[in-house]
């Protein structure tokens, strides 16, 4: 494929491996392993002297795809396509460290990211130690001689607190650490952890890249050393592999996702600015507003907003129930950057394990609500908004 080639471009054209029928869309290989020639094709195979492929839970065609598309639009090296989201993160970090080794993570996680750090992880000897993540000083006094992992999501999930991916992998290459990104809110269109100096990349492909409800998925990406010493037998052994049919539809996903995100995102745009003139909003954040608290750091690292939205009521849980049931184009659900626009109450349903403490340091009240934004028209999203929120007593 050209290197010339710009993003959308790639989206459509990258990886694809066409059978002798030429067919135009990508094939899916249904299948869970594969035949050799004879015995020596089959020992060669397995010793790695030839290239292809083996059984269908260390990679399939179909799923070589849609990593190699993945590894263009992200600028990394070599990918490995994960069964979810949650396999993704599981697999970037527990891959790479033993018990007695210790990870810094920030605390504003989704709470199943939280799991893997705060509870599985130490189950089997791996200290953590969670920080606000927004000021440096915190990663940097977390640190200590056996620190092997600082995780982090830029923006986080649901308050859209940013972090500065930077100066935190400037930290970990000090005492030789990795920083894990999951960079799923600002998408891989409008953020390059990478390009910043982190070292691996996960995403929720269930999220934007597929983007419109249909399957689960997930893909972590690095240079291929990392992955070949520590996410390859990993992920072989284990078995997080994606189904090659939700890889075939995540590559369809693919050759639309500049066109929905870059709808998502001016809705969300307007609809921010919207809300944050309403009298019964306590406050708007989101990353595209001159507002956000950390809107240097933004500027610095991401090239567009976010298609989410969070939103404190002032009229606290049953405000934030009231809007919620009065909607009728935005749809409640703990899902996220899909073509239709959702919303969700985190503190009843994605956080909702969380302690009472650890929800108000993370800023989540009975008011939050996250908004994702769909494709829908703006005016009808605008007009909806309106009428639920007509609904809560001033």
């Amino acid at each position: 494929m050209s290197k010339t080639w710009r993003p959308a471009t790639r989206l459509v054209h990258e990886g694809t491996l066409r059978s002798q029928y030429g067919e135009t869309s990508e094939a899916i290989y249904l299948t869970q392993g594969f035949v050799y020639e004879n015995s020596a094709a089959a020992e060669a195979r397995f010793k790695g002297e030839t290239d292809g492929f083996i059984y269908a839970r260390y990679g399939s065609p179909t799923n070589d795809m849609f990593e190699k598309r993945m590894i263009a639009l992200e600028g990394a090296e070599d990918a490995r396509a994960t069964a979810s989201g949650m396999a993704a993160v599981a697999a970037a970090i527990l891959c790479q460290v033993k018990a007695g080794d210790h990870i810094v993570a920030a605390r504003a996680l989704f709470g199943s990211c939280r799991y893997i750090v705060e509870t599985l992880a130490p189950k089997y000897g791996v200290e953590c130690t969670l920080v606000d993540g927004r000021d440096l000083a915190n990663w940097e006094a977390a640190i200590r001689p056996n620190t092997k992992v600082m995780f982090l999501e830029s923006p986080t999930n649901p308050t859209l607190e940013v972090v500065d991916i930077a100066g935190v992998a400037k930290l970990a290459n000090q005492i030789g650490a990795k920083v894990v990104v999951d960079n799923v809110f600002a998408t891989p269109l409008f953020q390059k952890p990478l390009e910043l100096g982190a070292h691996i990349v996960v995403y929720s492909a269930t999220k934007h890249i597929d983007g419109q409800g249909r399957c689960l998925g997930g893909v972590i990406l690095s240079d291929k050393q990392w992955i070949d010493e520590n996410l390859h037998d990993y992920f072989r052994h284990t078995g997080p592999a994606m189904s090659p049919f939700n890889a075939w539809t995540l590559l369809k996903g693919l050759e639309t996702l500049p066109l929905r995100v870059r709808q998502q995102t001016a809705s969300a745009a307007r609809i921010a600015d919207f809300l944050a003139d309403q009298p019964k909003v306590a406050k708007v954040i989101y990353p595209g507003r001159k507002d956000h608290p950390q809107a240097d750091i933004i500027a610095k690292q991401m090239t567009g907003g976010s298609t989410l939205i969070c939103i404190e009521l002032k009229g606290g849980k049953e405000a934030a129930f009231a809007v919620q049931d009065a909607l009728e184009v935005i749809k409640i659900s703990n899902n996220l950057g899909d073509s239709k626009s959702l919303i969700t109450h985190p503190a009843t349903t994605t956080h909702k394990n969380l302690t009472d403490e650890a929800r108000a340091e993370l800023g989540i009240s009975g008011g939050t609500l996250r908004l994702s934004c769909g494709i829908e028209d703006t005016d009808d999203l605008v007009d909806d908004l309106t009428r639920a929120l007509a609904t809560v007593s001033a």
